[in-house]
């Protein structure tokens, strides 16, 4: 690593530490008026099956998801022609996890399940596990879980009650990372912060607070929404 790098990545180093604690303007962190360019969330979706469904998953119309149910038995071994499969307890679902960023492979995070078929309900489901993939085509994760739908359901023999979304549900945690983005700072020339929301003032008032706190004027403002760190 050269010298210019030692001093970016430190300056960067340094930077992502202002962005957790430093004040800009009016008392607010920059971390939450601004980010830096190549940390961001990362949107990882799936396509999976919910089964253990009480007569509520997808009719034998979605033939989808007879398909993949048929798919997930080949797979242990067991071959069944899809067009005999009737059953009313599986759902086939999207699967949706936000990727944070430096997220370790380990890690968990929160998962939503929404139904893709004519499924009534997911209460009770529980979602087999399923590979959550990035934009690239990668798979960053992998979920699995009993699906909380939130809300309350209340009745007794006669009429029942229900207060919720009952085709979209939450698995909290449900989400193992199996792979990191990787963010080399080492490599770059400059770091670009990016206000939220544009403006000349709180950018000036960004680029202060991190010369200041750096004791050297490595930040400039290249306008009202960017800051660049060299």
């Amino acid at each position: 690593m050269c010298g210019r790098s030692k001093r970016l990545f430190a300056a960067g180093t340094a930077a992502l530490l202002l962005l957790a604690a430093a004040a800009a303007a009016h008392g607010a962190r920059i971390k939450d008026i601004a980010f830096m360019e190549g940390v961001r969330p990362n949107q990882l979706t799936g396509y999976g099956l919910v089964v253990g469904l009480t007569g509520t998953g997808d009719k034998t119309s979605a033939r989808y998801t007879m398909q993949s149910l048929a798919n997930l038995f080949k797979k242990m071994g067991i071959k069944i022609d899809p067009t005999l499969i009737r059953v009313k307890n599986t759902a086939a679902v999207l699967v949706t996890a936000e990727l944070p960023p430096f997220a370790r492979p380990g890690s968990t995070v929160d998962v939503v399940v929404s139904s893709l078929g004519d499924a009534t309900s997911l209460e009770g489901g529980t979602l087999i596990i399923t590979p959550l993939k990035g934009p690239d085509g990668f798979v960053y994760a992998t979920a699995q879980g009993p699906i909380s739908l939130g809300g309350f359901s209340a009745g007794g023999t006669g009429a029942k009650v229900r207060k919720n979304h009952q085709t979209v549900g939450k698995i909290t945690g449900g989400a193992i990372i199996e792979k990191e983005v990787v963010v080399d700072f080492s490599e770059k020339e400059e770091l670009l912060l990016t206000l939220r929301r544009p403006d000349f003032s709180t950018a000036r008032n960004v680029v202060q607070s991190i010369n200041k706190s750096l004791g050297r004027p490595v930040a400039s403002a290249l306008d009202a929404g960017g800051v660049r760190i060299e």
